[in-house]
Protein backbone atom coordinates (compact mmCIF):
# COMPACT_ATOMS: atom_id res chain seq x y z
CA UNK A 1 0.00 0.00 0.00
CA UNK A 2 1.39 3.41 -0.96
CA UNK A 3 2.29 5.81 1.87
CA UNK A 4 0.11 8.93 2.00
CA UNK A 5 1.78 12.03 0.62
CA UNK A 6 2.17 14.47 3.52
CA UNK A 7 2.91 17.40 1.25
CA UNK A 8 -0.19 16.74 -0.82
CA UNK A 9 -2.40 16.67 2.27
CA UNK A 10 -0.77 19.67 3.95
CA UNK A 11 -2.32 23.13 3.85
CA UNK A 12 -1.28 25.12 0.79
CA UNK A 13 1.25 27.97 0.99
CA UNK A 14 -1.42 30.59 0.34
CA UNK A 15 -3.62 29.29 3.17
CA UNK A 16 -0.65 29.18 5.53
CA UNK A 17 0.31 32.73 4.57
CA UNK A 18 -3.20 33.99 5.26
CA UNK A 19 -3.37 32.20 8.60
CA UNK A 20 0.09 33.44 9.54
CA UNK A 21 -0.88 36.99 8.66
CA UNK A 22 -3.99 36.65 10.81
CA UNK A 23 -1.92 35.46 13.78
CA UNK A 24 0.45 38.42 13.41
CA UNK A 25 -2.46 40.87 13.09
CA UNK A 26 -4.12 39.49 16.24
CA UNK A 27 -0.82 39.58 18.10
CA UNK A 28 -0.18 43.19 17.13
CA UNK A 29 -3.70 44.05 18.23
CA UNK A 30 -3.00 42.46 21.61
CA UNK A 31 0.25 44.42 21.83
CA UNK A 32 -1.62 47.71 21.65
CA UNK A 33 -4.45 47.15 24.09
CA UNK A 34 -5.24 46.05 27.61
CA UNK A 35 -8.22 47.18 29.66
CA UNK A 36 -6.27 47.11 32.91
CA UNK A 37 -5.44 50.22 34.86
CA UNK A 38 -1.75 50.77 35.54
CA UNK A 39 -0.34 49.01 38.59
CA UNK A 40 2.51 50.26 40.78
CA UNK A 41 5.50 49.74 38.49
CA UNK A 42 3.78 51.20 35.44
CA UNK A 43 2.32 54.24 37.20
CA UNK A 44 5.64 54.87 38.91
CA UNK A 45 7.49 54.57 35.58
CA UNK A 46 5.22 57.13 33.93
CA UNK A 47 5.47 59.52 36.89
CA UNK A 48 9.27 59.34 36.83
CA UNK A 49 9.38 59.73 33.06
CA UNK A 50 7.28 62.89 33.20
CA UNK A 51 9.82 64.64 35.42
CA UNK A 52 12.23 67.09 33.76
CA UNK A 53 15.15 65.14 32.29
CA UNK A 54 17.48 66.92 34.67
CA UNK A 55 15.65 65.32 37.61
CA UNK A 56 15.77 61.81 36.17
CA UNK A 57 19.01 60.68 37.80
CA UNK A 58 17.88 61.68 41.31
CA UNK A 59 14.49 60.04 40.86
CA UNK A 60 16.00 56.79 39.59
CA UNK A 61 18.55 56.79 42.40
CA UNK A 62 15.54 56.37 44.69
CA UNK A 63 13.90 53.87 42.34
CA UNK A 64 16.72 51.49 41.41
CA UNK A 65 16.47 51.33 37.59
CA UNK A 66 18.71 52.47 34.70
CA UNK A 67 17.62 55.53 32.67
CA UNK A 68 17.23 54.71 28.96
CA UNK A 69 13.62 53.57 28.95
CA UNK A 70 12.56 56.49 31.14
CA UNK A 71 14.26 59.00 28.86
CA UNK A 72 12.54 57.48 25.83
CA UNK A 73 9.20 57.43 27.65
CA UNK A 74 9.70 61.08 28.59
CA UNK A 75 9.93 62.04 24.93
CA UNK A 76 7.17 59.66 23.87
CA UNK A 77 4.62 60.86 26.42
CA UNK A 78 5.53 64.44 25.57
CA UNK A 79 4.12 63.73 22.10
CA UNK A 80 1.40 61.12 22.73
CA UNK A 81 0.40 61.96 26.28
CA UNK A 82 0.74 60.04 29.54
CA UNK A 83 -2.65 58.33 29.43
CA UNK A 84 -2.74 54.53 29.59
CA UNK A 85 -2.81 54.05 25.83
CA UNK A 86 -0.33 56.82 25.09
CA UNK A 87 2.26 55.66 27.62
CA UNK A 88 1.89 51.94 26.94
CA UNK A 89 1.99 52.36 23.16
CA UNK A 90 5.77 52.87 23.33
CA UNK A 91 6.15 49.26 24.51
CA UNK A 92 3.69 48.16 21.81
CA UNK A 93 5.82 49.83 19.14
CA UNK A 94 8.86 48.04 20.56
CA UNK A 95 6.80 44.84 20.28
CA UNK A 96 6.20 45.41 16.57
CA UNK A 97 9.93 46.01 16.21
CA UNK A 98 10.51 42.72 17.99
CA UNK A 99 8.42 40.86 15.41
CA UNK A 100 10.45 42.36 12.57
CA UNK A 101 13.83 41.81 14.19
CA UNK A 102 12.86 38.29 15.26
CA UNK A 103 12.42 37.31 11.60
CA UNK A 104 15.91 38.48 10.70
CA UNK A 105 17.48 37.01 13.85
CA UNK A 106 15.87 33.58 13.39
CA UNK A 107 16.67 33.60 9.67
CA UNK A 108 20.34 33.48 10.58
CA UNK A 109 19.79 30.09 12.23
CA UNK A 110 17.65 28.43 9.60
CA UNK A 111 15.40 28.88 6.62
CA UNK A 112 12.36 31.08 6.10
CA UNK A 113 10.16 28.46 7.78
CA UNK A 114 12.16 28.84 10.98
CA UNK A 115 12.01 32.64 10.72
CA UNK A 116 8.24 32.78 10.26
CA UNK A 117 7.70 30.19 12.99
CA UNK A 118 9.68 32.36 15.40
CA UNK A 119 7.61 35.40 14.43
CA UNK A 120 4.32 33.57 14.98
CA UNK A 121 5.48 32.27 18.35
CA UNK A 122 6.44 35.82 19.31
CA UNK A 123 3.16 37.34 18.12
CA UNK A 124 1.14 34.86 20.20
CA UNK A 125 3.49 34.72 23.20
CA UNK A 126 1.70 35.61 26.46
CA UNK A 127 5.04 36.86 27.76
CA UNK A 128 5.51 39.22 24.81
CA UNK A 129 1.88 40.34 24.97
CA UNK A 130 2.20 41.10 28.69
CA UNK A 131 5.23 43.34 28.32
CA UNK A 132 4.00 44.98 25.13
CA UNK A 133 1.04 46.20 27.20
CA UNK A 134 3.05 47.47 30.16
CA UNK A 135 4.76 50.82 30.54
CA UNK A 136 8.01 49.15 31.57
CA UNK A 137 11.40 48.53 29.98
CA UNK A 138 11.15 44.79 29.33
CA UNK A 139 9.86 44.89 25.74
CA UNK A 140 12.63 47.34 24.86
CA UNK A 141 15.09 44.89 26.39
CA UNK A 142 13.77 41.99 24.29
CA UNK A 143 13.99 44.12 21.15
CA UNK A 144 17.57 45.15 21.89
CA UNK A 145 18.64 41.56 22.58
CA UNK A 146 17.08 40.39 19.31
CA UNK A 147 18.82 43.16 17.37
CA UNK A 148 21.99 42.21 19.24
CA UNK A 149 21.75 38.65 17.89
CA UNK A 150 21.68 40.09 14.38
CA UNK A 151 24.50 42.62 14.76
CA UNK A 152 26.88 40.18 16.46
CA UNK A 153 26.23 37.58 13.78
CA UNK A 154 26.90 40.20 11.10
CA UNK A 155 30.10 41.24 12.87
CA UNK A 156 31.23 37.62 12.94
CA UNK A 157 30.84 37.56 9.15
CA UNK A 158 32.72 40.83 8.61
CA UNK A 159 34.03 42.77 11.61
CA UNK A 160 34.28 46.18 9.95
CA UNK A 161 34.03 49.46 11.83
CA UNK A 162 30.32 49.97 11.14
CA UNK A 163 29.30 46.53 12.35
CA UNK A 164 31.50 46.74 15.45
CA UNK A 165 30.03 50.16 16.22
CA UNK A 166 26.57 48.59 16.05
CA UNK A 167 27.67 45.93 18.56
CA UNK A 168 28.99 48.62 20.91
CA UNK A 169 25.78 50.65 20.56
CA UNK A 170 23.57 47.67 21.42
CA UNK A 171 25.77 46.78 24.41
CA UNK A 172 25.50 50.36 25.70
CA UNK A 173 21.74 50.47 25.16
CA UNK A 174 21.28 47.17 26.99
CA UNK A 175 23.17 48.16 30.15
CA UNK A 176 21.22 51.41 30.27
CA UNK A 177 17.93 49.51 29.94
CA UNK A 178 18.13 46.69 32.49
CA UNK A 179 20.93 45.58 34.78
CA UNK A 180 20.55 41.90 33.95
CA UNK A 181 22.14 42.85 30.61
CA UNK A 182 25.50 42.60 32.36
CA UNK A 183 24.91 38.87 32.80
CA UNK A 184 24.16 38.53 29.08
CA UNK A 185 27.15 40.60 27.96
CA UNK A 186 29.42 38.73 30.36
CA UNK A 187 28.33 35.38 28.93
CA UNK A 188 28.70 36.60 25.33
CA UNK A 189 32.13 38.02 26.12
CA UNK A 190 33.23 34.74 27.72
CA UNK A 191 32.07 32.83 24.63
CA UNK A 192 34.02 35.14 22.35
CA UNK A 193 37.17 34.72 24.43
CA UNK A 194 36.71 30.96 24.31
CA UNK A 195 36.42 31.11 20.52
CA UNK A 196 39.55 33.28 20.36
CA UNK A 197 41.42 30.70 22.45
CA UNK A 198 40.22 27.65 20.53
CA UNK A 199 40.10 28.91 16.94
CA UNK A 200 43.17 30.62 15.56
CA UNK A 201 41.40 31.65 12.35
CA UNK A 202 38.54 33.33 14.23
CA UNK A 203 40.69 34.88 16.96
CA UNK A 204 40.94 38.35 15.50
CA UNK A 205 37.24 38.60 14.77
CA UNK A 206 36.21 37.31 18.19
CA UNK A 207 38.54 39.69 20.01
CA UNK A 208 37.33 42.68 17.98
CA UNK A 209 33.70 41.92 18.84
CA UNK A 210 34.58 41.39 22.49
CA UNK A 211 36.36 44.74 22.49
CA UNK A 212 33.30 46.39 20.94
CA UNK A 213 31.15 44.98 23.75
CA UNK A 214 33.61 46.32 26.32
CA UNK A 215 33.54 49.75 24.70
CA UNK A 216 29.75 49.79 24.75
CA UNK A 217 29.53 48.58 28.34
CA UNK A 218 32.20 51.10 29.38
CA UNK A 219 29.78 53.95 28.67
CA UNK A 220 28.10 52.81 31.89
CA UNK A 221 30.82 54.73 33.74
CA UNK A 222 28.59 57.80 33.40
CA UNK A 223 25.88 56.03 35.40
CA UNK A 224 28.16 54.05 37.73
CA UNK A 225 27.91 56.35 40.79
CA UNK A 226 24.11 56.17 40.61
CA UNK A 227 24.22 52.40 40.18
CA UNK A 228 26.49 52.00 43.20
CA UNK A 229 24.11 54.11 45.28
CA UNK A 230 21.15 52.05 44.05
CA UNK A 231 23.01 48.84 44.83
CA UNK A 232 23.77 49.99 48.36
CA UNK A 233 20.41 51.49 49.26
CA UNK A 234 17.62 50.10 47.04
CA UNK A 235 16.58 46.55 46.26
CA UNK A 236 13.48 44.38 46.36
CA UNK A 237 11.95 44.93 49.81
CA UNK A 238 8.72 43.35 48.55
CA UNK A 239 10.28 39.87 48.47
CA UNK A 240 13.09 37.58 49.60
CA UNK A 241 15.99 36.13 47.57
CA UNK A 242 15.70 32.48 46.51
CA UNK A 243 18.21 29.99 45.13
CA UNK A 244 18.40 29.86 41.30
CA UNK A 245 16.43 26.63 40.83
CA UNK A 246 13.06 28.19 41.60
CA UNK A 247 13.62 31.34 39.50
CA UNK A 248 14.64 29.20 36.52
CA UNK A 249 11.38 27.26 36.81
CA UNK A 250 9.43 30.50 37.26
CA UNK A 251 11.08 31.84 34.11
CA UNK A 252 9.76 29.08 31.90
CA UNK A 253 6.32 29.23 33.49
CA UNK A 254 6.34 32.98 32.94
CA UNK A 255 7.24 32.47 29.29
CA UNK A 256 4.25 30.12 28.99
CA UNK A 257 1.70 32.42 30.63
CA UNK A 258 2.23 32.25 34.40
CA UNK A 259 0.13 30.34 36.91
CA UNK A 260 -3.01 29.86 34.85
CA UNK A 261 -4.35 26.61 33.42
CA UNK A 262 -3.40 27.48 29.86
CA UNK A 263 0.04 28.54 31.07
CA UNK A 264 0.73 25.12 32.56
CA UNK A 265 -0.64 23.41 29.43
CA UNK A 266 1.57 25.52 27.19
CA UNK A 267 4.58 24.85 29.41
CA UNK A 268 4.01 21.08 29.10
CA UNK A 269 4.09 21.51 25.33
CA UNK A 270 7.00 23.93 25.17
CA UNK A 271 9.43 21.81 27.21
CA UNK A 272 9.58 18.87 24.74
CA UNK A 273 9.63 21.33 21.82
CA UNK A 274 12.58 23.07 23.47
CA UNK A 275 14.35 19.70 23.78
CA UNK A 276 13.77 19.06 20.07
CA UNK A 277 15.12 22.50 19.27
CA UNK A 278 18.28 21.81 21.21
CA UNK A 279 19.00 18.19 20.31
CA UNK A 280 16.71 17.16 17.44
CA UNK A 281 17.20 16.78 13.72
CA UNK A 282 14.51 15.60 11.33
CA UNK A 283 15.27 12.33 9.53
CA UNK A 284 12.01 12.08 7.61
CA UNK A 285 8.31 12.76 8.17
CA UNK A 286 8.10 10.29 11.04
CA UNK A 287 11.51 10.23 12.67
CA UNK A 288 13.61 12.75 14.58
CA UNK A 289 17.18 11.96 15.56
CA UNK A 290 18.32 13.16 18.98
CA UNK A 291 21.95 13.96 19.69
CA UNK A 292 23.15 14.68 23.24
CA UNK A 293 25.21 17.51 21.81
CA UNK A 294 23.23 20.67 21.10
CA UNK A 295 22.83 21.00 17.33
CA UNK A 296 25.41 23.20 15.66
CA UNK A 297 23.23 25.86 14.07
CA UNK A 298 21.74 26.71 17.44
CA UNK A 299 24.53 25.69 19.81
CA UNK A 300 26.02 29.06 20.73
CA UNK A 301 22.68 30.82 20.86
CA UNK A 302 21.25 28.19 23.20
CA UNK A 303 24.31 28.29 25.41
CA UNK A 304 24.18 32.07 25.70
CA UNK A 305 20.50 31.99 26.63
CA UNK A 306 20.83 29.19 29.17
CA UNK A 307 24.04 30.48 30.72
CA UNK A 308 22.60 34.00 30.99
CA UNK A 309 19.61 32.63 32.90
CA UNK A 310 21.85 30.68 35.29
CA UNK A 311 24.31 33.55 35.79
CA UNK A 312 21.53 36.12 36.15
CA UNK A 313 19.54 34.15 38.72
CA UNK A 314 22.72 33.30 40.65
CA UNK A 315 23.92 36.91 40.80
CA UNK A 316 20.40 37.98 41.73
CA UNK A 317 20.45 35.58 44.67
CA UNK A 318 23.96 36.58 45.79
CA UNK A 319 22.91 40.23 45.66
CA UNK A 320 20.04 39.44 48.03
CA UNK A 321 17.35 40.36 45.48
CA UNK A 322 13.90 38.85 45.01
CA UNK A 323 13.03 37.46 41.59
CA UNK A 324 10.26 38.03 39.05
CA UNK A 325 9.96 36.29 35.66
CA UNK A 326 10.11 39.67 33.92
CA UNK A 327 13.82 39.88 34.76
CA UNK A 328 14.43 36.96 32.38
CA UNK A 329 13.35 39.06 29.39
CA UNK A 330 17.06 39.28 28.63
CA UNK A 331 17.11 35.67 27.37
CA UNK A 332 13.59 35.35 25.98
CA UNK A 333 14.59 35.93 22.30
CA UNK A 334 17.00 32.99 22.44
CA UNK A 335 14.27 30.84 23.96
CA UNK A 336 11.83 31.79 21.19
CA UNK A 337 14.27 30.91 18.41
CA UNK A 338 15.15 27.55 19.95
CA UNK A 339 11.45 26.72 20.37
CA UNK A 340 10.85 27.71 16.75
CA UNK A 341 13.63 25.37 15.69
CA UNK A 342 12.05 22.60 17.75
CA UNK A 343 8.80 22.96 15.81
CA UNK A 344 10.64 22.92 12.47
CA UNK A 345 12.26 19.57 13.33
CA UNK A 346 8.82 18.03 12.81
CA UNK A 347 9.19 16.75 9.25
CA UNK A 348 5.52 16.23 8.48
CA UNK A 349 4.09 19.61 7.51
CA UNK A 350 0.68 18.66 8.88
CA UNK A 351 2.12 17.79 12.29
CA UNK A 352 4.24 20.94 12.30
CA UNK A 353 1.23 23.14 11.53
CA UNK A 354 -0.88 21.34 14.13
CA UNK A 355 1.72 21.79 16.88
CA UNK A 356 2.29 25.42 15.98
CA UNK A 357 -1.47 25.98 15.99
CA UNK A 358 -1.76 24.60 19.52
CA UNK A 359 1.18 26.73 20.72
CA UNK A 360 -0.32 29.84 19.15
CA UNK A 361 -3.82 29.01 20.39
CA UNK A 362 -2.76 28.49 24.01
CA UNK A 363 -0.63 31.63 23.80
CA UNK A 364 -3.58 33.69 22.63
CA UNK A 365 -5.78 32.28 25.41
CA UNK A 366 -3.28 33.65 27.93
CA UNK A 367 -2.95 36.80 25.85
CA UNK A 368 -6.69 37.31 25.93
CA UNK A 369 -6.66 36.99 29.71
CA UNK A 370 -3.90 39.60 29.87
CA UNK A 371 -5.84 41.97 27.62
CA UNK A 372 -9.23 41.61 29.29
CA UNK A 373 -8.45 41.23 33.00
CA UNK A 374 -7.56 43.90 35.51
CA UNK A 375 -4.12 43.70 37.12
CA UNK A 376 -5.05 46.04 39.97
CA UNK A 377 -8.00 47.07 42.14
CA UNK A 378 -6.84 50.69 41.98
CA UNK A 379 -9.80 51.64 39.79
CA UNK A 380 -12.31 50.24 42.27
CA UNK A 381 -10.68 52.20 45.10
CA UNK A 382 -10.56 55.40 43.07
CA UNK A 383 -14.23 55.06 42.10
CA UNK A 384 -15.20 54.64 45.76
CA UNK A 385 -13.21 57.73 46.76
CA UNK A 386 -14.78 59.77 43.99
CA UNK A 387 -18.24 58.73 45.19
CA UNK A 388 -17.80 59.01 48.94
CA UNK A 389 -14.93 61.31 49.92
CA UNK A 390 -15.62 64.93 50.84
CA UNK A 391 -13.43 68.05 50.84
CA UNK A 392 -11.23 68.03 53.94
CA UNK A 393 -10.96 64.23 54.07
CA UNK A 394 -7.53 62.61 54.22
CA UNK A 395 -6.47 59.67 52.03
CA UNK A 396 -3.71 57.56 53.58
CA UNK A 397 -1.80 54.87 51.67
CA UNK A 398 -0.22 52.11 53.73
CA UNK A 399 2.13 51.12 52.29
CA UNK A 400 3.17 53.82 49.82
CA UNK A 401 3.50 51.08 47.17
CA UNK A 402 -0.29 51.26 46.72
CA UNK A 403 -0.28 55.00 46.12
CA UNK A 404 0.90 55.55 42.50
CA UNK A 405 -1.75 53.31 40.93
CA UNK A 406 -4.67 54.87 42.83
CA UNK A 407 -3.29 58.42 42.75
CA UNK A 408 -3.03 58.22 38.97
CA UNK A 409 -6.80 57.64 38.74
CA UNK A 410 -7.92 60.27 41.25
CA UNK A 411 -9.04 63.68 40.06
CA UNK A 412 -6.99 66.62 41.43
CA UNK A 413 -7.83 68.01 44.84
CA UNK A 414 -7.53 65.00 47.15
CA UNK A 415 -5.40 65.35 50.28
CA UNK A 416 -3.12 62.30 50.14
CA UNK A 417 -0.26 61.05 52.33
CA UNK A 418 1.74 57.85 52.41
CA UNK A 419 3.32 55.49 54.92
CA UNK A 420 6.10 55.54 56.06
CA UNK A 421 7.01 59.23 55.65
CA UNK A 422 3.89 61.15 54.55
CA UNK A 423 5.47 61.45 51.10
CA UNK A 424 4.25 62.24 47.59
CA UNK A 425 1.71 59.61 46.45
CA UNK A 426 3.06 59.75 42.89
CA UNK A 427 6.37 58.15 43.91
CA UNK A 428 7.90 55.46 46.10
CA UNK A 429 11.26 56.04 47.72
CA UNK A 430 12.96 52.63 47.81
CA UNK A 431 16.11 53.95 49.54
CA UNK A 432 16.74 51.95 52.74
CA UNK A 433 13.08 50.98 52.58
CA UNK A 434 13.11 48.26 55.23
CA UNK A 435 15.02 50.40 57.70
CA UNK A 436 12.76 53.40 57.21
CA UNK A 437 9.52 51.43 57.57
CA UNK A 438 10.78 49.50 60.58
CA UNK A 439 11.74 52.75 62.30
CA UNK A 440 8.19 54.14 62.16
CA UNK A 441 6.03 53.84 65.28
CA UNK A 442 2.51 53.00 63.98
CA UNK A 443 0.91 54.65 67.02
CA UNK A 444 2.76 57.89 66.37
CA UNK A 445 1.91 57.67 62.67
CA UNK A 446 -1.79 57.21 63.51
CA UNK A 447 -1.65 60.18 65.88
CA UNK A 448 -0.23 62.35 63.10
CA UNK A 449 -3.04 61.17 60.81
CA UNK A 450 -5.57 62.27 63.43
CA UNK A 451 -3.92 65.68 63.66
CA UNK A 452 -3.93 66.16 59.90
CA UNK A 453 -7.47 64.85 59.39
CA UNK A 454 -9.10 66.85 62.17
CA UNK A 455 -12.86 66.49 61.83
CA UNK A 456 -12.60 65.02 58.34
CA UNK A 457 -12.93 61.37 57.40
CA UNK A 458 -9.80 59.24 57.04
CA UNK A 459 -9.63 56.87 54.07
CA UNK A 460 -7.01 54.15 54.47
CA UNK A 461 -5.85 52.42 51.29
CA UNK A 462 -4.15 49.22 52.36
CA UNK A 463 -3.78 45.62 51.29
CA UNK A 464 -2.14 42.25 52.02
CA UNK A 465 1.11 40.88 50.69
CA UNK A 466 3.70 43.28 52.14
CA UNK A 467 5.65 41.10 54.60
CA UNK A 468 8.42 43.60 55.38
CA UNK A 469 5.93 45.97 57.03
CA UNK A 470 5.51 43.59 59.98
CA UNK A 471 1.86 44.43 60.60
CA UNK A 472 2.34 48.20 60.87
CA UNK A 473 -0.54 49.02 58.53
CA UNK A 474 -2.85 46.75 60.51
CA UNK A 475 -1.69 48.49 63.71
CA UNK A 476 -2.44 51.91 62.20
CA UNK A 477 -5.90 50.72 61.19
CA UNK A 478 -6.60 49.34 64.66
CA UNK A 479 -5.44 52.56 66.32
CA UNK A 480 -7.62 54.73 64.10
CA UNK A 481 -10.58 52.46 64.84
CA UNK A 482 -10.29 53.19 68.56
CA UNK A 483 -11.57 56.72 68.06
CA UNK A 484 -13.44 56.45 64.77
CA UNK A 485 -16.04 54.24 63.11
CA UNK A 486 -14.28 51.85 60.76
CA UNK A 487 -16.04 50.57 57.62
CA UNK A 488 -14.58 48.30 54.95
CA UNK A 489 -15.56 49.97 51.66
CA UNK A 490 -13.44 47.93 49.22
CA UNK A 491 -12.17 44.50 50.22
CA UNK A 492 -8.90 43.23 48.75
CA UNK A 493 -9.55 40.39 46.30
CA UNK A 494 -7.03 37.61 45.80
CA UNK A 495 -7.64 37.32 42.05
CA UNK A 496 -5.93 40.66 41.45
CA UNK A 497 -2.18 40.97 40.96
CA UNK A 498 -2.24 44.23 42.96
CA UNK A 499 -5.05 44.34 45.50
CA UNK A 500 -5.53 47.59 47.41
CA UNK A 501 -8.54 47.71 49.71
CA UNK A 502 -10.20 50.78 51.18
CA UNK A 503 -11.26 51.43 54.77
CA UNK A 504 -13.30 54.43 55.92
CA UNK A 505 -12.74 55.96 59.35
CA UNK A 506 -15.56 58.39 60.10
CA UNK A 507 -15.24 60.82 63.03
CA UNK A 508 -16.86 59.54 66.22
CA UNK A 509 -20.34 60.88 66.86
Amino acid sequence: MREPNAAANAPGPRILAVLGGLVIAIGVGFFFYTRSDMWLDEALSVNIARLPLGDLRAALERDGAPPLYYALLHGWTGVFGDGDIGARSLSAVFGVGLLVSMWFAARRYGDRTLAWTAVLITAASPYAIRYATEARMYMLEMLLVTIGIIVIDRALEKPNVGRLAAVAAIAAALVYTQYWAFALLGVVGACLLFVAWRDQAARGTALRIAAAIVVGAATFAFWLPTFLSQRAHTGTPWGDPVLPGLPIGETFLGFAGEEEQEGYLLLLLLIPILVLGLFGQSVDNRRIELDLRVRKPIRWLAFVGGATLVVGTTLNYLAGQAFEARYSAVMWPMFAIVVARGITTLGDVRVRVAVLTVVVGLGFVSGTRNVTEQRTQAGEVADALHSLAQPGDLVVYCPDQLAPGVHRLLRPGFNEVTFPDFGDPAFVNWVDYDERTNAVDPLAFAAEIETRAGDGTVWLVTGPGYPTLNGKCEAISATLAEGRTRTAVVNAKEEFFEKPGLQQFAPAG
